[in-house]
């Protein structure tokens, strides 16, 4: 089946940024893709929690959800929406970090809560807080999508390698992580971890990512390292969109999972053991 990555450059006004992606994904379904991915924070990325409140809306009523679902059922796809910012009923007003799986109906067939949550100092001037914005998930989520059994993730879950395994060991063989990843981090980490994520578990690994500097109307803006990725169960790398913007079409068999995983049966030696 083909797959296609969709690369973002997004802002942070969600009307503005539907057209390049409806745009990119029509393209993507033109060429033959039955599997179309777009990367975390398709809606909006900025980092200004009172802009987001302004902006985000709640899950049912989210024009850029209507507008993908839409999409999907138009181009008869399936559609993985990386994440949406979504307001949620929390006391303390803190968004969710979602991820969608559309159907080619349109239908909504799985949702994903991103999990961990990105707190860390990347260097004096890059330092970020998502946690004070976002409430994490606590589910781990395995939707079945009829061609493939899809294990769901997002970005920083990528450095969790035992969300990863337990959703190999639960059947998904294909695992996604659309990501708006650091730059400085991304030019470090971003393919040898999506690479390891792949070679430890047998399977696809697609992973449609953010790309360039997103600017804030009341901030510095950030930059992230795009390169969208897509991993083989062996650990090949399939596709890799470099820095801008647009599609990038991948082939995948999924026959190749079984075969990784017959060759290493990793998967099934874990072994009890007492920690340090």
């Amino acid at each position: 089946m083909r797959a296609a990555l969709v690369q973002l450059n997004v802002g942070e006004d969600p009307a503005l940024n539907l057209p390049a992606t409806l745009d990119h994904i029509r393209r993507a379904a033109a060429g033959g893709a039955e599997f179309v991915l777009t990367p975390e924070c398709t809606n909006a990325l900025s980092g200004n929690r009172r802009h987001q409140q302004s902006v985000l809306r709640h899950e049912d009523v989210d024009p850029t959800l209507a507008a993908l679902r839409n999409e999907a059922a138009r181009s008869g796809i399936w559609l993985l929406v990386g994440s949406l910012g979504v307001l949620t009923q929390d006391a303390d007003g803190r968004f969710a970090n979602r991820s969608f799986l559309i159907a080619p109906s349109g239908e909504i067939a799985a949702r994903y809560d991103k999990i961990h949550m990105f707190d860390v100092n990347v260097s004096e001037t890059e330092i970020y807080r998502e946690s004070s914005a976002y409430r994490p998930g606590a589910k781990a989520v395995l939707a079945d999508a009829g061609f493939a059994k899809i294990g769901m993730t997002v970005c920083y879950d990528l450095r969790f390698p035992h969300l990863f395994r337990g959703l190999a060991q639960a059947g998904a063989q294909i695992l996604t992580v659309p990501a708006a990843f650091n730059h400085i981090t991304g030019a470090a980490h971003w393919e040898v971890l999506l690479r390891a994520r792949a070679i430890e578990t047998g399977c696809f690994v697609l992973a449609p990512a953010q790309t360039g500097f997103h600017s804030e109307a009341e901030g510095k803006g950030r930059r992230t390292f795009g390169h969208s990725l897509a991993v083989s169960p062996w650990g090949e790398v399939l596709g890799d969109a470099g820095v801008e913007p647009g599609v990038t079409f991948v082939d995948l068999d999924l026959a190749e999972v079984a075969k990784a995983r017959n060759r290493v049966p990793s998967l099934s030696h874990d072994r009890e053991f007492s920690t340090p």
